[in-house]
């Protein structure tokens, strides 16, 4: 796949530094906290029943198109494969986890991408994979979640930690009861700001909203009608209040090199039928969150959209 390609190392610290640092900072956002360096948990056992054991060997992200390859019309033709991907990022054999937008081309319609598969090292098939869709109902307007198999498409746009998938040492941290106005994944990147400002430390992998509830958003189908600006883009999305438990796979990254980084990017499956794009919680005194990240060595920025007036 020839797609352009920006390597970009991050600031790398140590984890027992980043989860000092989000011990303290987190405490500004939720009244009880608890971050730790632990031994990862098998994530292919409930509740994550992800694809790969673990997020650890070579942690990298990746942060391919992006949302303005919906404006003003879909670019439909920017399908993406994630064997390629993989191989961009000079690990073939990938397990990717992360957050994009389904391939319509094998779902029919507009989907959010839940992304959890290990592929082979060809990157022609999925070794495992346990990824799924999330859409409207265009009957009801529901959420529709499935199960994505035998694809290792998606389009538009991905936010993906790639790593090899093995057991090791991960940030764990456990917050609960919200106080302060930080969604979970935003209080996590701006202590991370705080403390290294413009040095970038990347984060990926999992979290739960354990207890609670959430607003999440899923596209509908494709819009006919051009979409001018990220705020017509806003309520062109259908949005709703999910249930606890849900696994939220993703990254963040505390500052952008001047990439045209998305910045936090998280979507959420369940066993009970619901998912979408993670925003913020919306029952601040009952939530609970327990996340796994690792810290990536480096971001590649693949198929970056074209700068606009607008941006500068």
């Amino acid at each position: 796949m020839s797609l352009p390609v920006t390597k970009a190392p991050m600031h790398v610290p140590s984890m027992e530094e980043v989860a000092k640092v989000l011990q303290s900072g987190l405490q500004k956002n939720f009244s009880n906290v608890e971050v730790n360096v632990v031994d990862c948990p098998d994530l292919t056992q409930k509740p994550f029943n992800l694809s790969a054991e673990g997020i650890c060997g070579s942690p990298r992200l990746a942060d391919v198109g992006g949302p303005k390859f919906l404006l003003p019309l879909p670019q439909k033709d920017k399908l993406y494969d994630l064997g390629d991907i993989a191989k961009l990022v000079e690990l073939p054999g990938a397990f990717i986890v992360g957050a994009g937008a389904g391939p319509w081309n094998v779902v029919g319609f507009n989907s959010e991408l839940i992304c959890s598969v290990q592929v082979s090292k060809d990157g022609l098939k999925a070794i495992s994979c346990n990824t799924h869709t999330a859409k409207v109902n265009t009957k009801d307007g529901s959420c529709v979640l499935d199960k994505l198999k035998d694809t290792l498409n998606f389009n538009l746009m991905g936010n993906f930690l790639c790593c090899e998938g093995k057991p090791g040492k991960v940030i764990e941290i456990k917050a609960s009861k919200r106080t302060g106005e930080q969604d979970f994944s935003a209080a996590v990147r701006k202590t991370l700001y705080s403390q290294y400002n413009t040095k970038p430390v990347a984060l990926g992998g999992v979290f739960l909203v354990e207890k609670g509830k959430a607003n999440l958003h899923i596209m509908p189908d494709f819009s006919c009608t051009p979409l001018k600006s990220e705020a017509e883009v806003d309520n062109w999305l259908n949005f709703y209040e999910m249930d606890a438990p849900l696994v939220c796979l993703g990254e963040l990254v505390s500052y952008d090199p001047d990439l045209d980084l998305r910045v936090e990017h998280f979507h959420c499956f369940s066993e009970h039928g619901q998912g979408g794009h993670y925003h913020y919680d919306t029952t601040p005194n009952d939530v609970s969150y327990r996340a796994y990240f690792n810290i990536a060595e480096f971001i590649y920025r693949i198929d970056q959209p074209p700068v606009t007036k607008h941006d500068r």
